[in-house]
């Protein structure tokens, strides 16, 4: 496994891009709606990662309850794996809790969340790109 990405939840997605754009010197952003998660991201690639930014596209997008209980800021990290099913398998048998199952995410990924109770509070996303 290895960090896909670190998801920041945003009120306003093109300012959010103007200034972490601006601060990283970034060109390469990709802009998608991921219905299935109720948000609006613009994707900043870097030289060694990603960084997600996340806009809220209704009241009940979680990404919408999370700004709203906690405010802008980090929301998860993203563990890339290949074998998605099996990783999630192995890991609820050592007692880790998800929140829901795998389903689409962006850019064609299937993804899940582990529960943050399971990580001392943090909220941790597994996806797998398609091949």
């Amino acid at each position: 496994m290895k960090i896909d990405h670190i998801a920041i939840a945003v009120d306003d997605l093109k300012e959010a891009v103007q200034t972490y754009s601006t601060l990283l010197q970034v060109d390469d952003i990709e802009y998608e709606r991921v219905e299935s998660e109720g948000v609006s991201v613009a994707i900043l690639h870097l030289e060694n990662g990603r960084i997600e930014l996340m806009e809220p596209i209704g009241d009940s997008s979680p990404i919408k309850k999370f700004l709203e209980k906690k405010g802008p800021g980090l929301h998860h990290i993203a563990l890339e794996t290949e074998g998605i099913d099996s990783q999630v398998s192995r890991m609820t048998s050592c007692g880790i809790r998800f929140l829901g199952e795998v389903r689409p995410g962006s850019a064609g990924t299937r993804v899940t969340f582990i529960h943050p109770k399971s990580l001392h509070g943090v909220l941790a996303e597994l996806c797998a790109h398609p091949k």
